[in-house]
């Protein structure tokens, strides 16, 4: 295993560099939550970068307290430079009424979490990093244009459960790999209750269906719960819209998107 995220790492630290020295940039920064998707990527852009990764802490007055000190204690161990921002007045100041839901006032958080960064990002001459992994992406358990934007994404093609098993490898604080998983958004969230099932199991099911194409009746076969594996198909199939850029109405012979493509790194 530990032979498999040394390989993992090796490759990950190289992608952050070239990637983000593609784009005539030199630094990184990223949002720190405490949570071990954010974790696992700072210490490997600490390893990328060094001094020029900005991790950036951004509380609300629904974050739990063991966030920002399980972040804290990141930045501590691995010497990541960090700055805290609150941003509770950017909530207080939109005026959320009794009825909004937790779902909405945590999106909004996201968003302004992350207009946050890019703005952080201009500051520094700075990329942004993406926190999301492979099983939150197909689940489009995410915000659009919050947690799921960023410039590039080191984490994305890994599930959760290789996360946990990831953190391990690059000895991120038990703090962090033994608490329940949470995007933070409101008080007492829980990843694994709002989806119904654990990410252990999610992940078995996604890994099969996805990696190994298999259908919805050879998941059941093998034993799967139904319910769950439809749960699941529904949601990588609804949630497809936010793993796509916007979608342009085609009225040229070169449409941006669809025939008018180049590579990131294109040099003219």
């Amino acid at each position: 295993m530990s032979k498999k995220y040394q390989t993992i790492k090796r490759y990950l630290v190289k992608f952050l560099r070239e990637e983000t020295f593609k784009t005539g940039l030199q630094k990184a920064v990223l949002g720190l939550s405490g949570g071990i998707d954010s974790a696992v990527v700072a210490v490997l852009a600490k390893e990328a970068f060094g001094d020029d990764l900005l991790s950036v802490l951004m509380p609300s007055q629904y974050s739990s307290k063991s966030s920002i000190d399980d972040a804290l204690e990141l930045c501590k161990k691995f010497d990541i430079r960090y700055e805290i921002i609150e941003i509770a007045p950017l909530l207080e100041a939109y005026k959320y009424n009794r009825n909004s839901s937790s779902l909405r006032v945590g999106n909004f958080s996201a968003r302004m979490r992350m207009a946050i960064l890019f703005d952080i990002s201009a500051r520094e001459g700075a990329l942004v990093i993406g926190t999301s992994n492979k099983s939150e992406i197909l689940l489009g358990y995410g915000t659009m244009y919050g947690d799921l934007a960023s410039a590039i994404n080191p984490i994305g093609d890994l599930y959760k459960s290789e996360i946990f098993e990831f953190a391990e490898f690059l000895e991120v604080p038990n703090s962090i790999i033994k608490k329940p998983p949470s995007a933070d958004l409101w008080e007492g969230q829980s990843d694994e209750e709002e989806i119904g099932y654990s990410y252990k199991e999610l992940d078995s099911v996604l890994k099969e269906y996805v990696e190994n194409r298999l259908s919805l009746k050879e998941l059941i076969e093998r034993g799967y719960d139904k319910e769950m594996c439809e749960m699941i198909i529904d949601r990588i199939y609804k949630n497809q819209f936010k793993r796509k850029p916007p979608v342009i109405a085609k009225l040229t012979s070169r449409t941006v998107g669809v025939d008018f493509l180049y590579p990131r790194d294109i040099k003219i």
